[in-house]
């Protein structure tokens, strides 16, 4: 399969070369011209790797993968630096990126990087079964365990779920569920949430360590 790759760098001439490049070694590229452009095309497809430019107009890198670790704290961002202080360095890894590369770079290193992030999201992507506190969560099969009892999930309950799993401990914002799950923020959509948070409180009550907490006109947030 190919690698799908979001890469959003704003310099036009080293965006396409880069996509070229990489679409010629049989990489799969969209080009995003900033970063509100690159969290609105992430929001909307599947990629593998992202590949941020940090000085971006509109929306920076840093911010743009701050953004993307409040929904998705797996998948591999690397940065295009043109820093070089070690704490440029350090923010970037505080953000949540898993690696970064210095301008000017050879497209070979880049590749190099690329799939060994690849190889690495894949094998952390074969862990398909969360424990919420004495609960199973198969995000695959859409289903919670506890003990020989099985829940089943709906693709919004799943998706919820583990929104709100891998952001464990944390407040959850309501537009950031919202926009990602329904993909707008308006009051029905608000009520259909909440209804949702409701079922699967119902669904995680036999662990009492298992608590759903709302935070009044903020958010959400799952502890155990």
């Amino acid at each position: 399969m190919k690698i799908k790759i979001l890469l959003a760098e704003d310099e036009a001439s080293l965006g396409l070369i880069i996509k070229e490049s990489l679409e010629n070694r049989n990489f799969t590229v969209t080009l995003c011209e900033n970063g509100e452009i690159g969290f609105k095309t992430f929001m909307k497809y599947s990629f593998d790797v992202l590949v941020l430019d940090i000085m971006m107009p509109k929306k920076d890198g840093f911010t743009l993968a701050g953004e993307i670790r409040q929904i998705n704290k797996e998948i591999p961002i690397l940065f295009l630096t043109a820093m070089s202080r070690t704490e440029d360095v350090i923010k970037g890894f505080k953000i949540g990126c898993n690696d970064y590369i210095k301008k000017p770079f050879s497209i070979e290193e880049l590749i190099v990087r690329i799939i060994s992030l690849s190889n690495r999201s894949q094998q952390i992507a074969k862990k398909i079964i969360l424990n919420i506190g004495k609960y199973e969560f198969n995000v695959e099969k859409q289903h919670l365990k506890y003990d020989n009892k099985i829940f089943r999930l709906t693709n919004r309950e799943t998706s919820l779920l583990e929104l709100l799993a891998h952001n464990k401990g944390e407040i959850t914002e309501r537009a950031l569920i919202l926009n990602t799950i329904w993909q707008n923020d308006d009051f029905f959509s608000g009520r259909s949430m909440d209804v949702f948070i409701t079922k699967l409180r119902k669904k995680l009550n036999l662990d009492p360590t298992v608590e759903i907490i709302n935070s009044r006109g903020r958010g959400y947030k799952l502890i155990f």
